[in-house]
């Protein structure tokens, strides 16, 4: 059986289409890859979902493979994570290589909130080095939400090679030792860490060992970005009441 699935088969976002559009098409597709998992995966398999909504489509095939442990599924927030690391390198004007601590909480959708505050740029807080929060709440926060619907506004499809390349790079963060200080963006099976909701798939920073992962714990988190939190994890709590048919109970 296979040790790494990735799930990137859904039927694709189309220009005019939202999130919510998208649900009850995927959600039947995720429930039969679940119990495909269920029945045939290793037993030591590791699944990444990239198939939008990626976290509910994850809930869904998490919640028909019983037998797979939660802290085996994983969906992905690296893409998200990839585009605030540029906005912020741009801003600054350096290499994105320099920018590290970049962290997506929530859902991967419009809701996402891309952590300015606890980034860093030369391992130097970003905020220190940016000086401009008002860029960070008007221009990156945004940009980097709506940066999956502004593509396919420009070519009609969405970033299938970016997003290919954030899967291995999620993939990568999850089987090798994470550097030293820094973290990267999953989204996995809450355990109510920072006052998210339990069970829920939602993207927290993430550091691995090279076999194990845990949450980064104790960031400062403001009161600006605790209200962007809450209303992804509402959003994801939404979306979960939206596929209730599709999850066993």
């Amino acid at each position: 059986g296979a040790n790494w699935s990735l799930l990137v088969g859904s039927v694709p976002r189309k220009a005019g289409m939202e999130r919510g559009d998208l649900l009850g098409i995927n959600g039947k597709i995720f429930t039969g890859q679940g119990q495909a998992i269920q029945s045939n995966a290793a037993s030591d398999v590791r699944v990444l979902v990239v198939g939008n909504p990626c976290n509910t489509n994850c809930l869904i095939a998490m919640n028909n493979a019983p037998d797979v442990p939660q802290n085996r599924w994983f969906a992905m927030t690296r893409l998200d994570e990839n585009r605030a690391a540029a906005q912020l390198a741009a801003k600054a004007n350096c290499q994105v290589s320099e920018v590290s601590n970049v962290t997506i909480w929530g859902n991967h959708s419009a809701t996402q909130y891309p952590d300015y505050y606890n980034s860093k740029i030369g391992g130097v807080s970003a905020p220190e080095v940016i000086a401009d929060d008002t860029w960070a709440h008007v221009n990156f926060i945004p940009t980097v939400q709506q940066r999956g619907a502004a593509i396919i506004h420009a070519r009609g499809a969405s970033s299938a090679a970016s997003a290919a390349n954030a899967a291995m790079d999620t993939v990568r963060s999850l089987t090798t030792p994470t550097p030293s200080g820094n973290w990267n963006s999953v989204c996995i099976a809450s355990d109510g860490s920072y006052e998210s909701k339990e069970g829920l798939i939602t993207s927290f920073p993430i550091r691995s060992d090279g076999e194990n992962w845990e949450i980064v714990q104790d960031l400062p988190i403001n009161e600006f970005a605790r209200e962007k939190i809450d209303a992804s994890i509402n959003e994801l709590a939404e979306e979960r009441e939206l596929v209730s048919d599709l999850l066993p109970v």
